[in-house]
């Protein structure tokens, strides 16, 4: 997980409205999340079951 330095703006009585990254961050954090679904992803596709060649290549005649 990248290193985070937020800013948090508040309204006037000081409840979180937004939160504001460096850019750098905002896109460390980012190219994050999208490894972290690329993970879940593979791991999805790696619990599927898979079908052998040999059945493959028998129903399509090869």
């Amino acid at each position: 997980m990248p290193e985070l330095h937020p800013q948090f703006l508040t309204d006037s009585d000081g409840k979180p409205m937004s939160v504001l990254l460096p850019f750098a961050e905002y896109e460390a954090l980012m190219e994050y999340l999208e490894d972290m679904e690329d993970i879940a992803d593979a791991r999805q596709a790696r619990d599927e079951p898979t079908i052998p060649w040999e059945t493959v290549k028998a129903e399509m005649g090869l």
